[in-house]
């Protein structure tokens, strides 16, 4: 396999198509929350039923993850991108027509496959082939922010869908709008950008090399609190500000900026954290070519435990979740272009999808947890309290585990021979 020069230029037709895919994939994504109160009022189910079809997207998206990088790495980055959309479609469909929770909860699994294929493991794995060494942590973060802008448009765009139409149109909708992201597929080539010996290193070889290494591990480990805290919120927050926040009084001024009701508060929170986060991730990025990594990690981790641990220890308002918001949300996925960014860079870039992917499934698996574990905690004891501060927790551990990681580069050992 040739091994292509990388573009000098940080714009590329490969980011701005990734750009794209991930921005509609991750605007689909974050407006699950949305839904919770409209279908679980619709069907009478406990407040678990759905949360359970969210944790299960989520878990399906970390199993998928390393499944689609490694099909981009055998089969082409937009094969493997063309299936995930389809099957991301599918999934929509199918939870479209379903009125029983094992149906959300069975279809839940092909949303979650589908979003692994056009989400971040894939995405930015060809991302990070066609940038150069000098523009990799940049454009790492803006192929992170496009998700940011996602989510920006995402809930306040189901919440306005949801005044015109069924949400099982809005899922109609949004299929679609999944499908016509493979519009961009054209622009989505990518250099092979690695060494000799990483072409002659087999997947097997590179996996095995990766868990013999402590530093993976810890980066497995310190992945799992930001899945947790970020599915949680994306799940519930809506549903949490909605029934926490108390109604907001006509002439406030929330309301004379439009904000009529605390449904409507839960959208934009969501939106607002997405929008705080592109400036979040971007920063993150260029941060990340000048500084230690695992250090801008553990400071990161640090701040989001802060952060949560105030806004619970206060009385919950709508001005308290607009400033949460907005510090969560510059917090928010600036870990995701130094987690991705430190994979490559320790590990090199030949077998970047499938070792992002695995570490990525360490997220997941915490963000299964915080979705089911906010719905079972709510249904068990009707606050969301105890889940958060377990939040707050894992947290902590995540800005611990993340200062032992070495971040000197692994060489093959084929580059030796």
């Amino acid at each position: 396999m040739t091994t292509r020069t990388q573009t000098p230029n940080l714009v590329t037709p490969v980011l701005v198509a990734g750009c794209i895919i991930i921005m509609i994939s991750f605007a689909v994504r974050a407006s699950f929350g949305v839904f919770q109160i409209p279908i679980a009022e619709e069907f009478a189910w406990a407040r678990a039923e759905f949360s359970l079809a969210i944790a299960i997207q989520n878990l399906a998206w970390g199993i998928g993850q390393p499944i689609f990088g490694a099909l981009a790495e055998r089969l082409t980055d937009r094969k493997a991108i063309i299936l995930g959309a389809v099957i991301y479609a599918v999934g929509l469909v199918l939870s479209a027509n379903s009125i029983s929770p094992i149906g959300h909860q069975t279809y839940a699994w092909l949303v979650g496959f589908g979003i692994a294929g056009t989400g971040f493991g894939v995405i930015l794995a060809v991302v990070g082939r066609a940038a150069s060494d000098e523009h990799r942590s940049m454009a790492l973060a803006v192929a992170t922010a496009a998700g940011s802008a996602g989510q920006v448009f995402g809930a306040p765009l189901a919440e306005y869908l949801l005044t015109l139409m069924s949400w099982q149109s809005v899922f109609l909708v949004f299929a679609g709008l999944v499908l016509a992201s493979l519009l961009t597929l054209p622009m989505m080539k990518a250099p092979n950008a690695a060494s000799k010996a990483e072409l002659e290193e087999s997947i097997g070889q590179v996996i095995r090399r990766a868990f013999s290494d402590p530093s993976y591990t810890l980066i497995f480990l310190g992945f799992f609190s930001c899945g947790y805290q970020l599915a949680f919120i994306t799940a519930h927050f809506p549903a949490m500000i909605t029934e926490m926040c108390g109604p907001i009084l006509p002439g406030g001024a929330l309301h004379s900026v439009g904000i009529t009701t605390t449904s409507a508060l839960g959208a934009i929170a969501i939106s607002l954290i997405g929008l705080s986060n592109i400036a979040g991730t971007l920063l993150a990025g260029w941060a990340g070519k000048r500084y230690s990594k695992k250090y801008l990690l553990a400071g990161i981790y640090t701040g989001r435990t802060i952060a949560a641990a105030l806004f619970i220890a206060v009385p919950i308002t709508p001005t308290t979740v607009i400033l949460f918001s907005i510090v969560m949300g510059s917090l928010w996925l600036a870990t995701v272009p130094l987690t991705s960014g430190l994979v490559a860079h320790i590990y090199g870039l030949r077998y970047m999808g499938t070792l992002y992917g695995i570490v990525f499934f360490s997220h997941q698996l915490g963000s299964f947890l915080g979705v089911w574990l906010g719905g079972r905690l709510y249904d068990a004891y009707g606050s969301y309290t105890a889940v958060w501060w377990v939040g707050v927790a894992i947290g902590a551990f995540s800005a611990i585990i993340h200062l032992p990681i070495r971040e000197n580069r692994r060489t093959p050992p084929l580059a030796t021979a």
